[in-house]
């Protein structure tokens, strides 16, 4: 019997991971009724990032009242608690971009319910918190999260505030002892997608800000925010936080977090793969189907296929990995050197963007069809096979 790993990323604007592993599964059942499949849904950090974790690993989902995207915003989030008693926050439960409802105004944006929800899972009894960095409306550089773990931030007068993106500049000085002591025996994680550093042309602001309303002005303003704390924190707490890869993740959150609250940066997908034990279930797999919504030169920098790929040429490099992408960009031979076997474009013909968004899960099922027929054949197992 076949074993078959479908392990996938979304579909940005088409399908979840999970509604992705339907479909892929979906198609190796019709070609392979006995194959046994392990489905892994992934996230890269963002949106979705707890369902995805509790589906591939078991446990609850926990609800909480906490602050939303705004000052004196109240949402109610979720987060998730894993069979072991991890924790997995989702910051965009609490301070996505969705959830401004159009006001898209990124320097007056914290992550404050993100603390919140740190908090609520560790008074729960987690000892270790996953937290997902993407889909933010901030740039705040964690600091709301880190004042409600207990992070005081003072001004040159030496009162206390709570910074936000267009304030970086008014923090003087940092304290994070109190912090550090309800922190003591939690091990945080962050889960990156980008390796994007904090400050500079390819840091929190500059890349990423434009997209959450800041004009050419605001995104000059928050930068320089940004170097300033990374600077105030250099000198407080002798970290160099400035340009380390990732810490630009979600507005600067796994950037604060990490010099704040002692977190460790992680790419997403290994986080995941870590959690749900991808080595063990490795070992007796013939083969894994993962995919995403294209593939390229940037999926490099920690996206779901060639972290994958990654980890089967550690544990299982005669294992076969085959992408199921809708479009193939430059550098597809950079993604092959990280372990990848082969890629294929899902679309069965011509067709507008929007009818290859609204065929995407029937494309899944037709081309991971055709290819678990294809590996049938060429391992002698497609008796039975439609």
């Amino acid at each position: 019997m076949h074993h078959i790993i479908v392990i996938s990323d979304s579909f940005k604007g088409a399908l979840t991971s999970i509604e992705a592993h339907r479909a892929i599964a979906d198609g190796v059942r019709r070609a392979l009724p006995t194959a046994r499949i392990s489905e892994i849904p992934v996230a890269d950090g963002g949106e979705g990032t707890v369902a995805a974790m509790l589906a591939a690993a078991g446990g609850e989902s926990v609800t909480a009242r906490v602050c939303g995207v705004f000052p004196g915003d109240m949402v109610t989030a979720d987060y998730g608690v894993l069979p072991g008693g991890a924790a997995v926050v989702e910051m965009a439960a609490c301070a996505g971009l969705p959830l401004a409802e159009g006001r898209k105004d990124t320097a007056e944006a914290t992550t404050y319910g993100v603390g919140e929800l740190i908090k609520h899972a560790i008074a729960r009894g987690s000892r270790r918190i996953i937290v997902g960095a993407g889909g933010s409306a901030t740039t705040d550089l964690g600091c709301g999260a880190a004042a409600a773990l207990g992070v005081r931030f003072l001004d040159a007068e030496g009162r206390e505030f709570v910074p936000v993106g267009a304030t970086l500049a008014e923090v003087q000085r940092v304290d994070v002892s109190e912090a550090r002591r309800a922190l003591a025996g939690v091990g945080l994680t962050v889960m990156c997608d980008i390796d994007n550093p904090l400050t500079g042309a390819h840091g929190a602001a500059h890349v990423f800000s434009p997209q959450k309303g800041a004009d050419p002005e605001m995104v000059e303003r928050l930068d320089a925010g940004l170097v300033h704390l990374a600077g105030v924190i250099a000198s407080d707490l002798g970290i160099d936080v400035a340009h380390v890869p990732g810490a630009g993740a979600a507005g600067g959150l796994a950037g604060g977090l990490m010099a704040f609250c002692g977190a460790e940066l992680e790419p997403g997908i290994d986080t995941v793969l870590d959690a749900v034990d991808f080595a063990g279930v490795l070992a007796d797999a013939d083969l894994v189907l993962t995919g995403e919504g294209q593939i390229d030169g940037q999926s490099l920098s920690g996206k779901v296929p060639v972290g994958v790929a990654r980890w089967v040429a550690r544990h299982r490099s005669d294992l076969p990995v085959i992408v199921l992408t809708g479009s193939i960009g430059d550098g597809i031979e950079d993604v092959y050197a990280e372990g990848v076997t082969a890629a294929f474009t899902i679309g069965r013909g011509p067709e507008t963007l929007e009818s290859a968004i609204a065929h995407t899960a029937d494309n899944l099922t037709a081309a991971a069809y055709s290819i678990a027929r294809m590996f049938g054949v060429m391992t002698r197992g497609a008796a039975g096979a439609p």
